[in-house]
């Protein structure tokens, strides 16, 4: 091979090993954009193990709840607590995670189709200053009842305010400002529990009471809208003692559910940031997106009036996005650590319940 021969195959060489490195580089590229378009499906998919798993169990609950008539948000703390086990695999913190904040924070917004300011301008104002009254002993209660028992006066917030507003709507928005740098999520759910299980017993044996109290209907509607803890049993426990009772009942218990935003901003204002920084007062004063979504509802609801269908199907909503909130978070639970906390996690709960009752009795006496 001459000379001119030899330096024409070494350039043929030379382009044929850079065209293979451009092929190379080229088939780089394109797998690696191919690889972006999985892992976006991957983090889109993070969620789905915990959601599905999530709702399921919550679905078991309502099912059991719908054929044996027992609070539904107990039954998902109980079906949640007893596949505790499945957060062991980390696959579902993602999907459980997002169920037990964002599903929570729909919920409470839904919530506000209930409301309407007409119906806490109706109570009247002596009438609603009682009420105030009895939901700032309530609440002083809870913290009473966490002294006693040696728990956090976090855990006092929780379980009066929980008592004193909306039972378990109202806890999931307190915990949501109290955080579970503060307040473990083993108390909190503890709380959940204590606070359906007290509803529950109110519900049944308030109107018994009232009647062999010889309470009038205003007088056992304001005792039951008053301290019986969760909205569907505060109504349903009225409407046992008489249909003017269950009026009445539903009309007390909602001002309470409006008084909601109010006392999450309280809270907010009372507490420092939970990172050691400091806030200024009017940045601490600020509500949460939720609460403030909340009244904006609520407002909306108020002007506009929708229909009575919009506001059952409303509160269909609210309580399925509650309940995967309250099912994820059992689910997220250290069972040892909850059998570890024994029954003074229970006192600040029963505190304000009693506190709550005996308050609700006095002014219903007194005034109507």
């Amino acid at each position: 091979m001459t000379a001119p021969d030899r330096k024409t195959a070494k350039a043929r060489s030379m382009d044929l090993a850079s065209m293979h490195g451009a092929g190379d580089l080229f088939g780089e590229i394109y797998l690696a954009e191919q690889g972006t378009r999985p892992a976006e499906r991957q983090r889109l998919g993070g969620y789905f193990p915990g959601l599905a798993v999530c709702a399921t169990a919550a679905a078991a609950a309502a099912w059991l709840s719908d054929h044996y008539d027992f609070p539904i948000i107990l039954l998902g703390l109980i079906v949640g607590m007893a596949l505790n086990f499945v957060s062991a695999d980390e696959r579902t913190h993602k999907g459980l995670d997002f169920a037990s904040r964002t599903c929570l924070r729909i919920g409470i917004v839904v919530l506000g189709l209930q409301i309407t300011f007409a119906q806490v301008i109706d109570l009247g104002l002596v009438p609603f200053a009682a009420l105030a009254v009895i939901m700032a002993l309530t609440i002083g209660a809870g913290f009473v009842g966490a002294r006693i028992s040696g728990q956090s006066p976090y855990a006092g917030l929780l379980a009066g305010g929980a008592t004193a507003i909306c039972g378990a709507s109202a806890a999931l928005a307190l915990y949501g400002v109290i955080g579970r740098q503060r307040l473990p999520q083993e108390q909190f759910a503890l709380t959940l529990v204590g606070i359906s299980l007290a509803s529950a017993l109110a519900m049944s044996v308030y109107p018994v009471l009232a009647g062999q109290m010889g309470l009038s209907d205003a007088q056992a509607g304001f005792l039951i809208g008053a301290s019986v803890h969760d909205v569907a049993q505060a109504i349903g426990g009225g409407y046992a003692f008489s249909n003017a009772a269950g009026m009445d009942a539903t009309i007390v218990k909602l001002a309470r559910v409006a008084l909601l935003a109010p006392v999450i901003a309280l809270a907010s204002l009372a507490l420092r940031p939970s990172d050691g920084g400091s806030k200024g007062v009017l940045r601490r004063l600020t509500l949460p997106w939720f609460i403030t979504a909340f009244l904006v509802v609520m407002v909306l609801n108020s002007l506009i009036g929708f229909p009575a269908e919009v506001n059952r199907i409303g509160l269909t909503i609210s309580k399925a996005f509650l309940l995967l909130a309250v099912t994820a978070t059992a689910m997220r639970m250290h069972v040892n650590m909850v059998m570890g906390m024994g029954w003074r996690s229970a006192v600040p709960v029963l505190v304000a319940t009693l506190v709550s009752f005996i308050a609700s009795l006095l002014f219903a006496s007194l005034l109507l």
